[in-house]
């Protein structure tokens, strides 16, 4: 928690323009004014709280995914949950002329849905969910998902301006307006998360098991499913997508608090976003004065520990 903070912190501090920090807290209690603290008020505080929620919702997304599937491989970009929200938000642009993030929301969760019941149905195999048959599908749609994204943006140069920025993954420039319309349905997916979390340790058990011990598992399957397409929809609405964090928040909380997914997921509750602001600070500071945006730092971090956790799964 102590890290979240200061990556919070820092977030409100640093960019092209450095405030120090006893500015921020004045500016945050309204002791100060002027240039700098309007800096850290109108655009600061609501970039840093939405990494808060879109690092939430990702990081939770992820470990319920890997809860579900027991594919320590699934995530919302590898189950290509965000290359489908992708492909009807850029649909949505190319359609009927959206052009704000906050008229993308509808569109992000119906891309998000139809594209984690097109993974499930695919690792499908006598009836039981096998992890390797989603690890590839999940893999082949992003591939198929993505390209049919590009094609559309390559169709319509209004279409390719609207979307290259927000396809990009950046919290930069938004607002809390954007945030809010998505905000009751991040909070239903993290209630439905944390409301399946003891039945996840049984489903980790196999199946059988876990119904034995009087755990319902189609249930419990669509109802995680349905908490990552909340999360996942919601953070690529309000963000564009955002790679690895739900990936690598659960790998990372599993050596201090334990495969218990009523630990694991207050965890990656508090290390999704302590991942996304940490990224986006350092996409600051590396180009400055300019900046990049925090989907391709994540991207650029990520691709490793992808590689690293398929070679350790393939053993």
């Amino acid at each position: 928690m102590g890290a979240l903070v200061l990556c919070a912190a820092l977030s409100l501090a640093l960019g092209s323009r450095s405030v120090p920090l006893a500015t921020v807290v004045d500016a945050l209690t309204g002791a100060a004014h002027g240039g700098d603290a309007d800096v850290v008020t109108g655009l600061r505080v609501p970039r840093t709280l939405i990494g808060l929620a879109v690092g939430a919702a990702l990081g939770v997304a992820g470990a319920v995914a890997q809860g579900v599937t027991r594919n320590p491989l699934a995530s919302p970009i590898t189950l290509g949950i965000n290359a489908g929200a992708s492909l009807a938000v850029v649909a949505a642009i190319y359609t009927l002329d959206l052009s704000r993030p906050a008229e993308y929301v509808w569109f992000a969760f119906a891309g998000a849905a139809v594209a984690a019941v097109a993974a499930y149905a695919m690792s499908r195999r006598g009836g039981d969910l096998d992890p390797v048959r989603l690890a590839l599908g999940g893999t082949v749609l992003t591939v198929v998902l993505t390209s049919w994204t590009s094609a559309l943006m390559l169709a319509s140069h209004r279409t390719l301006d609207e979307a290259r920025f927000w396809l990009a993954g950046s919290i930069a420039g938004r607002h809390l307006d954007t945030l809010t319309p998505v905000l009751p349905f991040l909070v239903l997916g993290l209630v439905a998360a944390f409301a399946i979390s003891p039945a996840l340790n049984a489903l980790a058990l196999g199946d059988e098991t876990a119904q034995s011990l009087g755990v319902p598992v189609a249930r419990i399957r669509v109802v995680g499913g349905l908490a990552v397409v909340l999360l996942a929809g919601s953070a690529v609405a309000v963000s564009g997508p955002v790679a690895f964090i739900g990936l690598a928040a659960p790998h990372l909380v599993r050596p201090l608090l334990g495969n218990d997914h009523r630990w694991l997921l207050p965890g990656c509750l508090i290390t999704g976003p302590l991942l996304l602001l940490a990224a986006d600070v350092l996409g600051r500071l590396v180009v400055r004065p300019s900046e990049i945006e925090v989907g391709i730092v994540t991207a650029f971090l990520g691709a490793p520990l992808l590689a690293v956790l398929a070679r350790k799964v393939a053993k």
